[in-house]
């Protein structure tokens, strides 16, 4: 039979379960869009920017158990916008198909529009990138695209389709059929004999988990509780272990994390670490002390012994390793409870608290008050989407993540303006649960237009954007050692006319008073189907505890001389400013 490469595109997304793409279309991808309009269960999202639906392909990935976003998106411009978000998703671990037209493979000529080498753009920011070049392969490369994507650490996988094999049919096989992958295979029971060992051997074990471990919450709890461990996430692991169990100790365990963590990884002389890369956020800029009996497990072998050496490094699922782990465990039996280790992360835990509420906030919102309102108000389940800034460090201090809950955010790539269209994407897979965004006013302004895509398609989501009026995560960062803000002020915006431009609702929040109406009349407003976008009066004068501890081991770690001259230069300009 003859089919079009458009018509064998779909095809392949129906059998793989696609239910969103996102993109716009051009000249190159106009007849995929037709047959996308023609599916029955894959629905074409037109987006105000390609980098926008990216991050809303991204959200897909991050928020669905049953599918993965895509992207359908013209050559050249169309991936260069986009690779913002593609760029996330390398770094994150995030899978994501990204569909792009190609120009024509079968006239001979050159400089045609948008004629460029998407593969070697693709190469540093993407696990497998292919050219297709006949309509044989269209369906067998796009499964293999997508086994790439999802297996082992998952990631973003480019596929270019000529615009003359979209557009004309040519002579195709058997259609195949997809296949589900494998389950994950089982791990070395000589290793998970070998990491309990370690983890059973040392006077006091702490568990660092991250975003690849979200499935094995249960597996890590058990654990915690036979070795009476302390537990600290990555900022993207955030939602990995609920906030509300006593063994929770918060973000990180560096010198930058909160006092609760810092106290409870102060004596672990082992440490079993899941899903995680040691990068620069949730090591505090590498301040972190890793204790040399370190069980690391990660899908991804790249990673072992990267920037801190594993004495027993187990390559597999987080899952199924934990599950081994834990029944290796539970044979040999556990400690006792150790209710002083709990007591303590609980009363550092009220104390941080008590700390930031005696904080002077002068008539702003204070963050600690603010986070405890939405914590009472919004349900457990509920999905929280950040940016990248000073408001995700806040988030991840103030505001508990409990059972059940999601936290999407990008980490790695730290890129901003994710969290307004990563929110659209989460809703459009989780209809039925609220979702929300913590999104500070710099990160908000790059793609806040995109918020006309959630109108509509009458998606509820809210948008609490803490409004201070600059970017201030490095305004912070420059305060101490510039004395001065450049370009860091902002100028704007009026978030009341963004709102009436994107057919937003607009609530104000200026001051404490307001907290509990404004979440409230939020919540019920995008349960009638309408996006919310609530102005934050935020106060932002007291730092976080990542934003001063790392602003610190970083100065450490300059040469005596730069230490000295930077601190010259700080003191002078302060006594002549």
């Amino acid at each position: 039979m003859k089919k079009t490469a458009a018509w064998l595109a779909v095809y392949a997304m129906e059998q793989l379960g696609i239910k969103y793409t996102f993109g716009i279309p051009g000249v190159h991808n106009t007849e995929l869009y037709d047959e996308l309009n023609n599916s029955e269960s894959v629905t074409p999202v037109l987006v105000t920017h390609e980098g926008c639906g990216a991050f809303m392909a991204d959200g897909v990935s991050r928020a669905a158990s049953d599918t993965i976003g895509a992207l359908a998106i013209v050559p050249a411009a169309g991936f260069t916008h986009a690779s913002s978000g593609i760029g996330e998703a390398f770094l994150d671990g995030i899978p994501m198909l990204v569909f792009s037209g190609g120009i024509r493979t079968d006239t001979g000529k050159h400089y045609q529009l948008h004629e460029i080498d998407q593969l070697a753009l693709a190469k540093p920011m993407t696990k497998a990138a292919f050219r297709i070049m006949r309509h044989e392969d269209v369906v067998p490369t796009i499964f293999e695209a997508y086994r790439i994507a999802t297996s082992g650490e998952p990631g973003p996988v480019l596929i270019e389709i000529p615009v003359n094999l979209q557009l004309f049919p040519g002579e195709i096989g058997e259609l195949p059929r997809w296949t589900p992958l494998a389950a994950p295979a089982a791990p070395d029971p000589a290793l998970i004999r070998r990491a309990a060992d370690v983890l059973l051997g040392a006077r006091k074990t702490g568990l660092f988990v991250g975003w690849g471990a979200r499935m094995a919450t249960d597996q890590i709890a058990a654990i915690a509780e036979l070795l009476q461990a302390p537990v600290s996430t990555t900022l993207q692991g955030l939602a990995t272990f609920p906030a509300d169990h006593p063994l929770h100790a918060g973000f990180g365990f560096s010198p930058s994390a909160v006092p609760a963590a810092r106290n409870a990884f102060q004596k672990c002389d082992a440490m079993l670490a899941v899903s995680t890369h040691f990068g620069e956020i949730p090591t505090g800029s590498f301040s972190a002390v890793v204790p040399p009996a370190l069980v690391h497990v990660d899908i991804n072998p790249d990673v072992f012994n990267v920037n801190y050496p594993g004495q027993v490094n187990i390559v597999g699922d987080a899952k199924a390793v934990l599950s081994a782990l834990l029944a290796e465990l539970r044979a040999r039996g556990g400690r006792p409870a150790d209710t002083a280790l709990q007591e303590q992360i609980a009363r550092d835990k009220r104390a941080y608290r008590e700390e930031w509420y005696a904080h002077d906030s002068k008539g702003r919102v204070n963050p600690a008050r603010f986070f405890d309102e939405l914590r009472r108000q919004m349900p457990d389940d509920a999905i929280t989407v950040l940016d990248d800034g000073n408001h995700t460090y806040l988030t991840a201090e103030l505001f508990p993540i409990h059972r059940g809950g999601r936290l999407l955010t990008p980490t790695d790539f730290n890129a901003m303006g994710y969290a307004v269209p990563a929110t659209i994407g989460a809703k459009l897979v989780q209809p039925d649960k609220e979702v929300f965004a913590i999104v500070g006013d710099g990160c908000f302004m790059m793609t806040c237009m995109e918020i006309v895509t959630a109108a509509a398609r009458g998606l509820g989501v809210i948008y609490f954007v803490f409004h201070d009026g600059e970017l201030s995560q490095i305004a912070q960062a420059q305060e101490i050692p510039y004395n001065r803000k450049t370009c860091t002020v902002l100028a704007g915006p009026n978030i009341e006319g963004i709102a009436m431009a994107t057919g937003a609702a607009y609530i104000n929040m200026p001051n404490e008073e307001h907290i509990a109406t404004a979440i409230a009349q939020a919540r019920k407003l995008a349960k009638e189907g309408c996006p919310v976008i609530v102005d934050v009066g935020i106060d932002y004068s007291k730092r976080t505890a990542f934003t001063s501890g790392t602003a610190k081991s970083t100065f450490k770690r300059f040469p005596l001389s730069q230490r000295v001259r930077f601190a010259g230069r700080a003191l002078l300009r302060k006594v002549t400013s």
